[in-house]
């Protein structure tokens, strides 16, 4: 099936031309006035899209088709497909295999430990402070997380297949930018547009999953009956109706499903599903500024509690809990949240895992549930007995950009 951009997109794909690429977090310093205290020690671009000439598509729920999209080509003229079908054999032909880069020696890797940006005892102090903030009435919430790296010496998309066969989720990811890579197994929608209809899935309150089914029952159970739980969803499905009511048609925000339990291998999570209609002349650029960065990864107010994270966390988050996803060239998109995602640069690989500190939060629990969901990250790295044994690194590894 050969598309091009002379007829739009003939097919029912929502994608077939387009930028595929990320949005980081600290996008958020382009949309509002907030401090810069994080030290960058990632040093990657803050958006990040790729506009590809020809594009493979392999349709999940019809796995024997695929689709072959190429941007229009002027010289090849309307009706000349033979020329158009050449051109495509030598862009599938020259395409190379994903782990093929060819820089990552055949061994076992030396070092496994992990080094996390926090300690427990800070980190436990950080949501400690974020609880003195909620009772002085700055914050209701903030989602604090600690970024972990350890060493990859392989193929990054030997890691991408490794953490896709333990963590499957339905907005992973893998980015090849030559020198860093992004590894995501998102399970979170943050932004999906389609026939002028916007839709946002915020996810709150999760639980691990249990040694058996017995204990899955249990865990569940307690996640659905959690009034802590309801409380944090209610309020970020309230701060989401509120960010896209900025750009939607007055009266069509609607919560279509509220407080769903979904399973993933290593948690349980509770979702919402909001959806709103938009003008035809409303663009992709315009609906992010409205609601960027996602409500349920920052906290509420969303702009005080960014202003308490960017305080709290040591290093800039980067891609992490940004956007990862497509911006068409034919009215769609699709964005993640980057939760559950890997930074690659070299061998070494970062990620982050955090959760929302609400009043009756304990830090305890709170930190533990940090290394949940940075569990099915930890066991695709080889490392997840080494949880025991974090380290924080020296303080002069990490530059800073100055702060605003």
């Amino acid at each position: 099936v050969i598309d091009t951009c002379r007829t739009g997109n003939p097919t029912a794909l929502p994608f077939v031309a387009g930028g595929i690429g990320y949005l980081s977090y600290d996008l958020k310093n382009l949309l509002e006035r907030l401090p810069r205290k994080a030290k960058d020690d990632l040093d990657l671009p803050e958006m990040y899209f790729v506009f590809y000439r020809a594009l493979l598509i392999l349709d999940r729920l019809d796995p024997g088709r695929l689709y072959i999209s190429v941007l229009d080509i002027p010289s090849f003229g309307q009706n000349n497909t033979g020329e158009l079908m050449k051109e495509i054999k030598k862009i599938v032909r020259s395409s190379p295999a994903p782990g093929s880069t060819g820089v990552y020696p055949a061994k076992r890797p030396r070092k496994r430990d992990l080094e996390s940006n926090f300690s427990k005892k800070d980190y436990i102090s950080a949501v400690r402070k974020v609880l003195e903030h909620i009772r002085a009435g700055d914050i209701y919430q903030a989602c604090l997380s600690q970024r972990f790296r350890a060493e990859w010496p392989f193929s990054p998309y030997d890691l991408y297949l490794k953490l896709n066969k333990i963590n499957p989720s339905p907005f992973s990811a893998y980015l090849n930018f030559g020198r860093s890579w992004i590894i995501s197994s998102s399970p979170e929608l943050f932004l999906r547009l389609a026939d002028n209809v916007v839709e946002t899935r915020p996810m709150k309150g999760t639980r691990p999953r249990g040694k058996d089914a017995g204990e899955d029952a249990s865990l569940m159970d307690r996640l659905n009956k959690s009034l802590k739980d309801k409380a944090e969803l209610r309020m970020i499905v309230d701060l989401e109706r509120n960010d896209l009511g900025r750009i939607a048609i007055p009266g069509s925000i609607e919560v279509v499903e509220h407080r769903r339990i979904e399973a993933y291998p290593t948690v349980f999570q509770t979702i919402s599903v909001i959806k709103a209609r938009v003008n035809s002349e409303t663009s992709p650029v315009d609906i992010i500024k409205a609601a960027f960065p996602g409500g349920s990864i920052t906290g509420c107010p969303k702009i005080r509690a960014m202003e308490i994270i960017d305080e709290l966390e040591p290093t800039r988050r980067s891609v992490y809990t940004g956007s990862i996803g497509y911006i068409s060239f034919h009215g769609t998109m699709d964005l993640n949240i980057a939760i559950r995602t890997m930074i690659m640069k070299g061998k070494d690989v970062y990620f982050q895992a955090g959760g929302g500190i609400v009043a009756d939060s304990d830090p305890e629990t709170e930190y533990a549930e940090t290394l949940h969901k940075a569990r099915a990250l930890v066991e695709s790295l080889g490392v997840s007995s080494r949880f025991d044994k974090l380290t924080t690194p020296e303080p002069s590894r990490a530059k800073s950009r100055g702060s605003s």
